[in-house]
């Protein structure tokens, strides 16, 4: 089997930190060129420096770490709309209760903007890319270098929603973070593979899973349950049918790892960017009522047992 050149583009993030761990944990599968970041859940500051915590943790300094877009392309004021924020989920860290200290690993001198144009202009083979964040950084690199598109296989994504929103009635934190971005990504061409809320609201963590991992007793499985223990405040689960914390950023590896846990369509999908309450929302036209030509394979369902089998079995691969 030929490993998949693979860059992950991520705010970490609880979700995105148990996304970074399952890759790391599949090097038969990926050839991980390098991660990189964006703000979203966490200042970039932040959110490299997590990303950067979690490949420490999971005994990959070498792992490639680039910084990228420290805001969204144009300006945008989510709390015109909401005063929700990516730390009431994730923590003022990112990473919830977890207690690992400043990482000591380099940060990668490149920002993740150039480092994502010259990895694919440059790749003998097509690229994939993993985004689990706001699209800023996707968003730029197309823009800065439109021949990337020829070199990418697609972006296995998660953010939208067929339903109902997180962040407002209307949107999924990820494309409300960012609507321009989310919105060129989605009319660039790009082959995409959009995971969002309808699916990944279908893998919420339960305690018998947990103490699984923590069964485990290694560093790796105990700081999964230091992050994910944070999820367990009535505060943190605002959501009808929502009971758990939700591994949505991991859905998007699993994908890639074994897509036949997945259902979806190729469908037309469009970004809201109007200044209004719609901000970020992504309308999915499911039953092809506009007749326009598909942009988007949107998963709309998830095997989820067959999601935390695989979780659970590459995350017993961290045996020190």
């Amino acid at each position: 089997m030929n490993k998949i050149p693979l860059i992950m583009d991520c705010d970490p993030g609880l979700d995105d930190a148990i996304a970074i761990l399952l890759t790391l944990a599949s090097p038969d599968e990926f050839n991980l060129l390098g991660i990189t970041t964006v703000a979203g859940n966490g200042s970039v500051h932040r959110t490299e420096e997590n990303a950067r915590r979690i490949c420490e943790l999971a005994k990959r300094p070498d792992v490639k770490v680039h910084k990228g877009c420290p805001r969204s392309l144009l300006t945008h004021n989510p709390h015109e709309h909401t005063t929700y924020s990516g730390s009431d989920i994730h923590g003022e860290t990112g990473l919830g209760g977890c207690k690992l200290g400043k990482p000591t690993m380099p940060l990668q001198k490149q920002d993740a903007v150039k480092f994502i144009i010259e990895s694919v202009l440059h790749s003998s083979e097509k690229v994939t890319i993993a985004p689990t964040g706001p699209l800023t950084n996707l968003a730029c690199a197309l823009s800065m270098e439109p021949r990337i598109k020829e070199n990418i296989d697609q972006l296995v994504l998660m953010g939208g929603s067929i339903g109902l929103g997180n962040i407002t009635p209307a949107a999924e934190f990820n494309f409300f973070s960012d609507p321009h971005a989310a919105y060129a990504v989605f009319t660039s061409g790009v082959p995409i593979v959009m995971i969002g809320l309808d699916t990944t609201r279908k893998t919420q963590i339960t305690p018998e899973w947990l103490k699984s991992i923590a069964d485990l007793k290694t560093p790796v499985s105990q700081g999964i349950v230091d992050m994910l223990s944070y999820y367990d405040r009535a505060d943190a689960i605002l959501e009808p049918g929502v009971s758990a914390g939700v591994l949505h950023d991991p859905n998007v590896i699993a994908y890639l790892l074994n897509p036949s846990l997945y259902q979806g369509r190729d469908v037309f999908v469009e970004i809201d960017v109007s200044p209004t309450i719609l901000a970020g929302r992504s309308t999915v036209d499911w039953y092809n009522k506009l007749k326009r030509k598909s942009n988007a394979r949107v998963i709309n369902h998830v095997d989820a047992q067959g999601f935390f089998n695989l979780l659970t079995e590459r995350l017993k691969r961290y045996d020190h």
